[in-house]
């Protein structure tokens, strides 16, 4: 088969695909495929044994389960179903496991059908949602195929790495589409699906139509393995000088990967003209986190690095430098495995164990063979590699033993090592051997429900205004999904349950006797878009309640029970407990007490659980007369109370727990708190402090990365809209609380900037001005601004005081404009300024003022303050 890179540059452009389909369409399937082979094959491609089987089967009128290997053209046989409906004037979507790789399909289909046709909606954001050809999450369409059933407007369905379906935590949002969707057409791909038998079989029969099966095990690009014995950094020189490059170094933890990154520096990797290039396509590019130094200094020399505890950006850097063919090296953990367009040549286990999340086990064939598949790039190698490296202690026994051989060692002195006690699981060449030889395991259903679904399943009922019933459609869905009749049977059960709780709880209201014909709806006190995403959110909406509103920490303790409901971010929490460890023993040891009574003494601190006592006991309480929860974790901590309490930015947290290289696990876990706070506390619990904490937490959010913020809002917005309207703007100044609180954290922001007289951060802090006529202000521009105040009264404070409310004046000039003005306090209170009853303003020798302007986006990314002056 040809390649894109043996196209010859002297022919003219090729006509993009969906320029090919006249006005009227192409209705005749043989018309059709005519026309894409014809496409095809003016690319300079010719399709393989297995992709010609499948696309022959599609425009047959059947479904499709592609099992072919990693590299094999599996995005060819998709593009053939997004053409097949385009030409017949239906709509189609796909759909993958990370936003990652449906923003790469999302513009890869913009190429070949024009921006025009083709749309992206992930749980962050949403772009031309009313397409003809869409790319989302699986989640995304799930809640779709939920609310429309039949009539969800998709009559082709692709889901790429369809083994997400065996996904303990995710393969609800896999199956959901297969049980509810029986008018689409369906194309399920992954390399490694196993058997899938059942799932032909139900398919067939809630679809009407012909499954067709179509595997192969010719791989384009064939794989060697090798089984290494060898130091890891001599294997990968050994690898480097074999032209076996790029090398995908793969752990299964953060810290290994990180670990490995560090070690590599001291092997220079790249020529003097390599690295040369590597600047080049850094420039412009914001390494202004803490970790950022380290990233810059990794990716400078050849290596990247790649897991979840990486900001976003860093992730997409290095994916983006691998793409240009800049890095020798990525080491990262198994998240490249999920179908990422990274060009790897070899792929390097330095294990065949990991920790699946109860105990650490041999991997599973498909985890292997998923990894595996990612090495040998298509149109640039004849062959792919994959390294195994033997566990560490023997490579370090073998290398003593050649040593004693050798003479260089004295056999006597000669101590075996011996295997790791935790953390470890044996293996060796065999296992290896087998992992290659033996098929990916049968996928298994994980079908489950939870509160969230019958709570979205209950709100579909009442917008149809029909005679649905939400419980009913709960039901039928639990006896459509792929599961085992005892289980169906306790999951209806537990249907009935979830119900009575959401009642007793008064989420839900009940009319009548529901045996007799009586109706329940979702309580009107709640928010448009309260949701119970996690497994304990009903016991949130119950501690709730017993919180007193009138408490002055009222709105902390509702950011300590929204924090107990979260999973836990371990490598935060212990850095939390090591701080509180330190703080201790530096105070033991000032009062003279013994090493060993210190040691004694710390042996059970934990990191901080405010009202840890009272949450134990109001679980306790609760799960004896919920039974469903005594399975369940209550999980007491204190990160974004802790970051509240301190006004802590999020880099000073970073520095002060020595957390930099878990950037995105503490970005993670800030997301989920500020949506959880926005969604599952109820609207009449909330109060102004609360506001101001939500605010707190958005505004240190969007200076790390803005779109997570944003984005999300639009689609929050957007899905509330009809599906033939676009998503309506969201208008931030809409709900003019919110609006205030949102302002006062960002003058905050900025204020404390000033305050540490950390010009560039403060440059950072503020937008950009909307009006040509002004210049943005940089870090200088601050700091010449403040030189005769600081020179007068010092630095600028940030104290209690100085976050007081009236010292934050808004006020609004036209429908999306305000002016804002920041008193600046001093220590002096008659030249600080006071607060004048009869004319509501506050007078002040200095202050900072700004604008904010909203007239040509009312959700802009970013800080929303412009500033015009500092002055006396």
């Amino acid at each position: 088969m040809g390649t894109m890179a043996e196209i010859e540059e002297d022919k003219p452009p090729i006509r993009p695909l969906g320029e090919r389909i006249p006005e009227e369409g192409l209705t005749d399937p043989d018309e059709a495929l005519d026309v894409f082979i014809g496409w095809v094959t003016d690319l300079g491609l010719s399709l393989y044994p297995a992709q010609e089987e499948a696309v022959l089967e599609l425009f047959s009128g059947a479904s499709v389960i592609l099992k072919t290997p990693t590299g094999s053209g599996k995005s060819m046989v998709a593009l053939a179903m997004h053409f097949w409906a385009l030409a017949r004037a239906r709509k189609s979507i796909y759909t993958a496991p990370i936003k990652a790789l449906v923003s790469e399909k999302f513009f890869s289909l913009c190429r070949t059908f024009g921006a025009e046709e083709v749309g992206m909606m992930t749980g962050d954001g949403s772009i031309n949602r009313g397409a003809p050809i869409i790319c989302c999450t699986a989640e995304v369409l799930a809640q779709m195929a939920l609310q429309e059933g039949e009539h969800t407007p998709y009559q082709a369905v692709i889901m790429d790495e369809f083994h997400y379906y065996g996904d303990r935590d995710r393969g609800r949002a896999w199956q959901i589409p297969l049980l509810t969707m029986p008018q689409s057409r369906f194309l399920l791909m992954s390399a490694t699906l196993g058997d899938t038998s059942e799932i032909e079989t139900d398919l067939a029969g809630r679809t009407g139509e012909r499954v067709a099966v179509v595997q192969s095990s010719t791989r384009p690009v064939p794989l060697d393995f090798e089984y290494r014995q060898t130091p890891l950094h001599e294997t990968l020189e050994s690898l480097l000088r074999s032209n076996k490059a790029p090398v995908y170094v793969v752990h299964f933890s953060q810290k290994a990967a990180t670990d490995t990154a560090g070690a590599l520096m001291s092997i220079n990797f790249s020529t003097r003209e390599e690295k040369a290039a590597i600047k080049e396509a850094l420039k412009g590019f914001r390494f202004d986190s803490p970790y950022g130094p380290d990233i810059r200094r990794f990716v400078q020399h050849g290596v990247g690095l790649h897991h979840a505890g990486l900001l976003p950006k860093y992730r997409l850097l290095v994916e983006r430098l691998a793409q240009q063919g800049l890095l020798k090296v990525i080491c990262g953990t198994d998240t490249l495995g999920v179908g990422i367009n990274v060009p790897i040549r070899t792929v390097l286990f330095t294990r065949l164990c990991k920790f699946d999340g109860e105990s650490v086990d041999i991997l599973s064939v498909r985890d292997f063979k998923q990894i595996a598949g990612r090495a040998g790039r298509k149109g640039f190698d004849d062959r792919g590699l994959v390294v195994a490296q033997a566990p560490d202690w023997i490579i370090e026994n073998k290398r003593m033993e050649d040593a004693v051989k050798s003479g260089k060692r004295n056999k006597k002195k000669f101590v075996k090592k011996k295997p790791p006690k935790r953390g470890y699981k044996h293996w060796d060449e065999e296992t290896y051997r087998q992992l290659i030889a033996k098929p990916p395991e049968t996928l298994e259903s994980q079908f489950h429900i939870d509160h969230n679904l019958l709570l979205s399943l209950l709100r579909k009922a009442e917008e149809t205004e029909d005679d649905t019933d939400g419980l009913d459609e709960l039901r039928a869905l639990i006896g459509a999904a792929h599961t085992t009749k005892g289980k169906t049977a306790r999951l209806l059960e537990k249907a009935e349950e979830m119900l009575n709780e959401l009642v007793e709880a008064g989420i839900v209201e009940q009319f009548g006797d529901r045996s007799a014909g009586g109706d329940v709806f979702v309580s009107g006190n709640l928010q448009a878009d309260f949701s119970m995403h996690h497994t304990l959110s009903l016991f949130l909406f119950h501690a709730l309640s017993l919180l007193d509103a009138e408490s002055e920490t009222y709105a902390l303790d509702v950011v300590t029970l929204v924090e107990a409901v979260l999973e836990n971010p371990r490598p935060v929490l212990l850095a939390q407990a090591n701080e509180l460890k330190g703080k201790m023993i530096a105070a033991m040891k000032a009062e003279g007490i013994p090493y060993e009574e210190r040691m004694e003494k710390i042996e059970d601190v934990s990191w901080p659980k405010p009202r840890a006592e009272w949450i134990y006991e109001t679980f306790n309480e609760y799960a004896d007369a919920h039974p469903w929860a005594s399975g369940e974790l209550i999980r007491p901590k204190s990160i974004v109370r802790d970051m509240v309490e301190r006004y802590a930015s999020f880099a000073d947290y970073i520095h002060e727990l020595r957390l930099p290289r878990v950037e995105g696990v503490l970005l993670r876990y800030l997301t989920q708190a500020y949506k959880a706070l926005l969604q599952s506390v109820p609207q009449d619990r909330m109060s102004d402090a609360l506001l101001d904490i939500q605010a707190f937490v958005r505004a240190m959010l969007a200076r790390v990365d803005s779109s997570l913020v944003t984005e999300w809002e639009r689609m929050a917005a957007g899905d509330a809209t009809p599906e033939d309207e676009p998503p309506r703007p969201v208008d931030i100044s809409e709900n003019k609380k919110a609006f205030r609180a949102r302002v006062r954290a960002e003058m905050h922001a900025l204020l404390r900037a000033l305050s540490r007289e950390d010009w560039d951060d403060a440059a950072s802090s503020v937008r950009d001005p909307t009006d040509p006529i002004r210049a943005p202000w940089s870090g200088e521009d601050f700091e010449k601004a403040l030189s005769p105040f600081i020179a007068e009264h010092g630095p600028v404070r940030f104290d209690g005081r100085a976050r007081q409310a009236w010292n934050t004046i808004l006020q609004q000039t036209d429908r999306h404009q305000w002016t804002i003005r920041q008193v600046l306090t001093v220590d002096q209170p008659e030249i600080a300024g006071a607060y004048d009853d009869e004319v509501e303003e506050v007078v002040s020798a200095w202050a900072i003022d700004g604008v904010i302007d909203l007239r040509s986006d009312t959700n802009p990314e970013g800080p929303i303050i412009e500033i015009v002056q500092i002055s006396e």
